[in-house]
């Protein structure tokens, strides 16, 4: 923990500025404990308080810059990058969507507070289009508030954070095996957490090319868009139900006829199809089958796509 400190204390705002530009990048290393670490040196002025805040403040500008360009450039498959480039379940990426459409670029102050919603964010402001200028505002202010919290933490409890490295510097390497574990840990939870979503939506999936086909026929199943309404303005295969998961389409309201039923989404594993499968199962439909590859294998073989009237 002497280390950390002198770590710190030798490199300073380039240290701070390092770890937290990893963790706002989307590696899964917790950036936080040094933001504590930085406020307690604070309070003892080994280090300075508008320093310490501003290289934490542009660290979180430069990554969040770099996933609102892609954003911007690459529209939704950038969804579909984050879902793989994540340890949480894919379904997340819909949910913190909806949280971005309902509340637009605002959600930016309090983004990096929600586990999972500062990357899909910033990417979400891209996509949509939110202008530069309101990205930097609630952009800056949301990093502000993360990095000036974390490091006021660290300031009002400086006496108990550096009784804590001292304790932690005492136990010598089982300090750092203690700590490594409590990391291992946290990503073993958020495994697990996705191994076990995994074994809820194996199910069977039906293809693109069995779709069409069904389509075509005289008897066309029900295919639902489990998609974001974003993703849903780039087009929907013909037909389908728009579904955000809360708001039962009329068709979806009763399985007494026990219809064909097609879930697709836009997301690694077709989990939010799946997932919303599971759901119309429960409500008593019988045949129901997500959609394999989703909207992405649909554009690829080169079906229809119907465009979304606003």
């Amino acid at each position: 923990m002497s280390t950390l400190i002198q770590l710190i204390g030798q490199y300073g705002f380039v240290f701070l500025f390092a770890c937290v530009l990893i963790e706002q990048a989307g590696i899964p290393v917790p950036a936080y404990p040094v933001l504590l670490v930085a406020g307690s040196m604070v309070a003892s002025g080994q280090l300075s308080g508008p320093g310490a805040l501003a290289s934490a403040v542009v660290a979180c500008l430069i990554a969040d810059g770099l996933w609102f360009v892609c954003g911007r450039r690459h529209g939704v498959a950038v969804l579909r990058l984050i879902c793989k480039l994540s340890i949480t379940p894919d379904s997340c990426v819909r949910q913190t969507e909806s949280i971005f459409t309902r509340f637009g670029p605002r959600s930016l102050t309090v983004a990096k507070f929600v586990p999972g919603f500062a990357t899909v964010a910033t990417a979400m402001a891209g996509i949509t289009g939110v202008s530069v200028r309101a990205f930097l505002v609630y952009g800056t202010i949301g990093a502000a508030l993360w990095a000036g919290v974390g490091l006021a933490i660290g300031h009002a409890f400086a006496p108990a954070v550096a009784d804590l490295l001292l304790v932690l510097d005492e136990m010598g390497r089982w300090g750092l095996v203690l700590l490594a574990a409590c990391l291992a840990l946290s990503i073993a939870v958020k495994v697990w957490r996705r191994h076990q979503l995994a074994v809820r939506v194996r199910m069977n999936r039906i293809s693109v090319d069995a779709l069409a086909r069904m389509l075509a026929s005289g008897d066309p199943p029900l295919v639902v868009d489990a998609r974001s309404a974003v993703a849903q303005a780039g087009g929907r295969i013909p037909g389908a139900i728009l579904f955000d998961g809360t708001d039962w389409a009329a068709a979806l309201q009763s399985a007494d006829e026990d219809p064909a039923v097609v879930v697709y989404c836009d997301c690694p594993g077709d989990t939010s199809a799946a997932l919303i499968a599971r759901k119309l199962m429960e409500r008593g439909f019988r045949r129901v089958h997500p959609l394999s590859g989703g909207m992405q294998a649909w554009r690829e073989a080169g079906l229809r796509v119907e465009r979304v009237e606003a």
